[in-house]
């Protein structure tokens, strides 16, 4: 597999001139760009500028608003709803964060379910927000549905991400981002891209087989959810999966379940749609609202600490701390460059050439 390795600036660019073709202002490209930079730059690679075709898609089918009014259409001291009016979710979900941040700094907390969005890049992105003012961050979303929950062989949930995010001390943040499904479908992406078969327990095949194939989903298969299978603890990621539809859609008016529109454009949205768009969930929780923020990140860095010189069962290993290989990447690619393969290049310049901008 050939790899060509890029500054993050000109990643950027290129990434903010794509934005600014599909209409959007200086503003909201410049900060879908930065949604999309951070998660190549945190070794996220699947929902970084590899998917910038698949947003010219969906704008393309105008499935996507390339300058929406985004407001919040009900809201209590606390809480709010945000209607996204089909903007990017790397814009959308950020607003969102941004008022329940405003609201943690008054009283306390801060919860904000959104609909009427799209995909919104790597769910880290916006918990991480909050982190930066001292707060516990939280943030999920649904998705396409692509994910049978246990015993099923028809899909009615997405990969359903969610992520916490903790501030620490002297240590980076603590940031637990997960996919509920076995694995995110992008894994799946970049498999098929190298033509690699993918472990055991992520996918079955149409009949409820258990495949390798990366192409599965293709031809009528389903990604399996966090557990693989009831006996390995499915029924768990099951119910994580469902507890995000519910906080970001069922509350919000967002389509749920299998009513939730594909990401692909080649994918028409269900005809029967039962509430506007995709939905998120965002929070954010001030740590002086529990304890003085410099305790509770003096305890969370001897949290780290203690958990870093556990004892493993393999001498060459050690136990990794959530958000640990992410920060690595990031510090690494900051310096050295983005890579990106082959295949991922070659769409971009197909890209760059429709759009008329400067090829990578």
């Amino acid at each position: 597999m050939t790899f060509h390795t890029f500054p993050e600036a000109h990643l950027r660019k290129f990434t903010t001139d794509v934005f600014l073709k599909m209409g959007c202002t200086p503003t909201h490209a410049d900060l879908a760009a930065d949604v999309l930079l951070r998660s190549d730059l945190r070794g996220i690679d699947s929902h970084g500028v590899a998917r910038l075709s698949g947003y010219i898609r969906l704008w393309e089918k105008e499935r996507i608003n390339a300058t929406p009014d985004i407001r919040v259409v009900h809201e209590t001291a606390t809480t709010a709803t945000v209607d996204g009016d089909a903007g990017l979710g790397l814009v959308v979900a950020p607003f969102a964060m941004k008022i329940a941040m405003e609201k943690a700094a008054i009283y306390g907390s801060g919860w904000v379910s959104v609909k009427n969005s799209n995909h919104f890049g790597i769910a880290g992105y916006h918990a991480l927000m909050a982190v930066e003012k001292d707060m516990i961050g939280i943030s999920m979303t649904n998705a396409s549905p692509l994910v049978a929950p246990t015993y099923a062989n028809e899909r009615l949930l997405g990969t359903n991400p969610m992520c916490y995010a903790f501030p620490a001390g002297k240590y980076p943040p603590v940031v637990v981002d997960m996919a509920t499904s076995a694995a995110a479908n992008g894994k799946l992406e970049i498999a098929s891209r190298a033509n690699k078969p993918i472990p055991d327990g992520w996918v079955q095949n149409k009949d409820g087989k258990g495949s390798t194939d990366p192409n599965e989903l293709k031809t009528g298969g389903s990604l399996l959810p966090l557990g693989s299978d009831k006996d390995h603890g499915s029924h768990k990621g099951y119910g994580l999966s469902a507890t995000v539809d519910i906080l970001s859609a069922v509350l919000s008016g967002a389509n749920y379940g299998p009513w939730v529109p594909p990401f692909v454009a080649f994918l028409d949205p269900p005809s029967d749609p039962v509430g506007e768009g995709i939905g998120h969930f965002l929070g954010a929780m001030r740590i002086d609202g529990f304890r003085p923020a410099a305790d509770f990140k003096s305890h969370l860095d001897n949290w780290i600490e203690r958990f870093k010189s556990a004892g493993t069962v393999d001498p060459n290993k050690q136990v990794i701390i959530p958000g640990e290989p992410e920060y690595g990447f990031e510090q690494e690619r900051v310096l050295k460059g983005i890579p990106l393969i082959d295949a991922v290049v070659q769409d971009l310049n197909t890209l760059a050439d429709k759009l008329q901008i400067d090829r990578l």
